[in-house]
């Protein structure tokens, strides 16, 4: 037996080693770091890729580019926006067919909907459908049914909304809004998404095949709407060490390479004359950000929350923690978002930063506490302390401290935690995802930043029902201006490249626009 087949075998993937290049003929194969434990999108908020390849949305999220994306029609051919901006109508098409044979009606649509809504479901992603009319009263167990939802006739559907949401096409894009067939998911009840046997979609692929802890096998469907995938299969494997995950892949056991799975591998294939030119990369929609409480002293002082946004090397922190792979971000919008602009650049000066801090009040400095969770993962210990020297340069005398997460979590909620750093990323490509989510009214306390300025808080909610996107875009990018730099209400640290390597059999490969490693393998092709 040789090493490489012992250490599979005490890896437990001894039957991965079966998975030849021979048999791997138009079959693509790619990892996931853990289970996923099931295929239905309601019930998870995480692992997408199972849907985004058996399901099929009413309008998809597609990659056009780079970092770039568009909604473009899904199962739904075309729609109508009502001009006050509160109905939609959604026109289906014809002779779509579920995996089972069973054909695709307007009443899918609204069970499905309606499904996730309904208080015991106990849904996941219910947030996305908390604008249409009913919604809340379905949820609170007030209602039998979703008022805002209707089927008009087999082929339309009509959705009203309480209020218009600019971003309500965007959220109809993300996983969480995959289509299901009533009769089925009804019969698979709680069931429904754990094994091929209850699990039915639209989709370009049928899941064939699903061994817990060890991978699912998909089938192309050659029902497709859109037309066959030129993959005949596809494998998931699932593999949670980055040595296997590399060996895997040198071996040919593996077609596609996620270096978020295994960051740590970074330079080794990127400096690999083998394997420099299969990387692909692309921009993740998604940004690094260091928190500031202004609830708490000293960053009630906005000089001192500037002091503090230009202390921090946020440079030196890409290139140590994250290989240099990303750039430096200076705005609330990541690049490859809805309305991104190029943001005021943040100016990195410690000397500066002193004098500010003088200026209110602390000529020989200030104590402030950097928090971070027991159970984060080691790489935001490394940023918190890379920090705690960098900002020492200008005065702050930093305490890291280290809590319990559901402690820190508790007290985040009420808006009383201490300062901290975290990744936020796109799951629907609107910058409402981002504007909201940090700096409306109830989003600033919940997540601890206290920004409370009446300007802002209009200013969001005013953006959340406009139609015309070119000035929405407009005030976005003012809101930028007077979150980040007026009020330097946060210090946006940078974003990061998605990288991938792939085998040279693999064609037609694109970096999925968003801030995840799941995506959709319709187009992909294997040699």
């Amino acid at each position: 037996m040789t090493n490489k087949m012992k250490l599979l075998l005490a890896s437990g993937l001894a039957s991965l080693v079966l998975m030849s290049p021979a048999m791997a003929e138009n079959m693509l194969r790619v990892s996931y770091p853990e289970d996923p434990k099931t295929a239905d999108v309601q019930m998870t908020t995480d692992a997408y890729t199972l849907p985004l390849n058996v399901f099929d949305r009413l309008i998809e999220s597609e990659t056009t580019g780079p970092g770039q994306s568009a909604l473009v029609p899904g199962l739904a051919e075309k729609w109508e926006v009502s001009a006050d901006g509160l109905t939609y109508t959604f026109h289906l098409r014809d002779g779509v067919k579920f995996h089972d044979g069973a054909v695709l009606t307007a009443d899918d649509v609204v069970y499905t909907f309606d499904r996730m809504l309904n208080p015991a479901t106990k849904a996941l992603n219910t947030d996305i459908l908390t604008f249409i009319a009913g919604a809340q009263d379905r949820l609170d167990g007030k209602a039998d049914s979703v008022s805002g939802l209707n089927a008009v006739d087999e082929h339309t559907v009509q959705i009203t909304l309480t209020q218009p949401y600019a971003a309500f096409l965007a959220l109809l894009a993300s996983p969480g809004a995959s289509i299901y067939n009533r009769a089925f998911t009804e019969a698979a009840g709680d069931q429904f998404g754990l094994t091929p046997e209850t699990t039915n979609g639209t989709g370009p692929f049928i899941l064939r095949d699903y061994t817990l802890n060890d991978s699912q096998m998909l089938e192309a469907n050659d029902d497709y709407w859109r037309g066959r995938p030129k993959l005949d299969r596809l494998l998931i494997r699932v593999v949670t060490d980055s040595e296997t995950l590399r060996m895997l892949f040198e071996s040919d056991e593996l077609d596609v390479f996620d270096l978020d799975y295994a960051p740590t591998q970074t330079p080794y294939f990127y400096g690999s004359d083998q394997w420099k030119a299969q990387v692909r990369s692309g921009p993740r929609v998604g940004m690094y950000y260091y928190n500031i409480n202004q609830a708490k002293k000293p960053f009630d002082d906005v000089r001192v929350r500037k002091a503090f946004q230009m202390s921090i090397d946020r440079q030196t922190i890409l290139d140590k923690n994250f290989y240099g792979k990303g750039k430096l971000e200076d705005g609330v919008m990541p690049r490859g978002l809805a309305c991104y602009a190029p943001a005021t650049p943040i100016e990195y000066n410690p000397t500066k930063a002193k004098e500010l801090l003088a200026e209110a009040g602390y000529p020989d400095g200030v104590e402030i506490t950097l928090q971070q969770a027991s159970n984060w993962s080691q790489r935001w210990s490394d940023m918190n302390q890379i920090i705690q020297a960098q900002v020492a340069e200008a005065g702050f005398k930093a305490n890291i401290v280290t809590s319990d997460e559901a402690a820190f979590m508790a007290a985040r909620k009420v808006g009383d935690s201490d300062n901290y750093t975290q990744v936020w990323s796109a799951d629907f490509n609107d910058p409402d995802n981002f504007f909201y989510t940090f700096f409306s009214e109830s989003g600033t306390k919940v997540r601890a930043y206290n920004n409370n300025d009446p300007e802002v808080f209009a200013a969001i909610d005013k953006a959340r029902g406009m139609t015309d996107q070119e000035a929405r875009c407009k005030l976005y990018q003012d809101l930028t201006s007077r979150i980040v730099d007026t009020d330097a209400a946060w210090v946006p640290l940078f974003s990061l490249d998605h990288s991938y390597v792939v085998q040279s059999r693999v064609k037609n490969f694109t970096v999925p626009w968003n801030g995840w490693s799941d995506m959709s393998y319709y187009k992909v092709e294997v040699e």
